[in-house]
């Protein structure tokens, strides 16, 4: 506390009045920290068009990697502060709670894109980006890493992410028969039987085309037999 009054200029009694204690200005830093950024990643013109679920994920991330002076003191105060909880343990709790909203946000931002993943893998999803922009963003600072290849890597990994929770998607809303995107989904045929999940459609046991039997369900018109009129 003396050395922030002191960098500050003003006596140590009126930082005590206005943060309590290092857990006060540490809440208070993390909350400026995260105003800041919401600034950064979200600003835009007036009259710009309202941005897609993914363009508005891939600004929110990808902007925490720009040549800006607000952007790197943003960066080097989270990480500064990140390394010392390490060996401080009364900075942990914070830090934590800071990090899980981070993460919740992100979170949020991948079901928008990808609603019908589960919500489990949302977050896992964004835990994976957040620390990974945390990495890149470090080896940015310290000169370890270019910033446009930092921005392409993590570009590449919310393809991947996203490309993982469209799979997701897909295995919760059922698989579908080849040559019947469309469709509803028929289980596999019992041996011996029919399928009798829909009355609409039928499946082939001989090709697994789909066949309607009162009306076209894959957007295809029930096949006729050869020689029929």
């Amino acid at each position: 506390m003396e050395e922030l009054a002191a960098e500050a200029g003003v006596s140590t009694s009126l930082i005590y009045y206005h943060f309590n204690d290092r857990a006060g200005i540490l809440r208070r830093t993390l909350e400026f920290i995260s105003d800041r950024a919401g600034r950064y990643t979200t600003e835009r013109d007036a009259d710009a068009p309202p941005l897609e679920p993914r363009e508005e994920l891939e600004q929110t991330l990808l902007l925490e990697l720009q040549e800006d002076p607000g952007v790197r003191e943003n960066s080097t105060a989270w990480g500064e502060l990140r390394a010392s909880a390490v060996f401080e343990p009364d900075l942990r709790e914070e830090l934590a709670k800071a990090t899980l909203e981070w993460v919740h946000e992100t979170a949020e931002l991948l079901a928008q894109v990808r609603p019908m993943a589960p919500a489990v893998a949302h977050t896992a999803s964004a835990e994976r980006l957040t620390a990974l922009l945390e990495g890149l963003s470090i080896r940015w600072l310290s000169g370890s890493l270019p910033l446009k290849h930092a921005r392409e890597l993590l570009a590449e990994a919310i393809e991947v992410e996203l490309t993982r929770l469209g799979a997701l998607s897909l295995l919760r809303s059922g698989p579908r028969r080849a040559g019947c995107p469309s469709g509803p989904w028929v289980p596999p045929m019992p041996p011996g039987g029919r399928a009798r999940s829909d009355p609409a459609v039928r499946t082939s046991r001989r090709d697994g085309r789909c066949r309607a039997r009162r009306s076209s369900r894959c957007g295809r018109r029930p096949h006729r037999r050869a020689g029929s009129s």
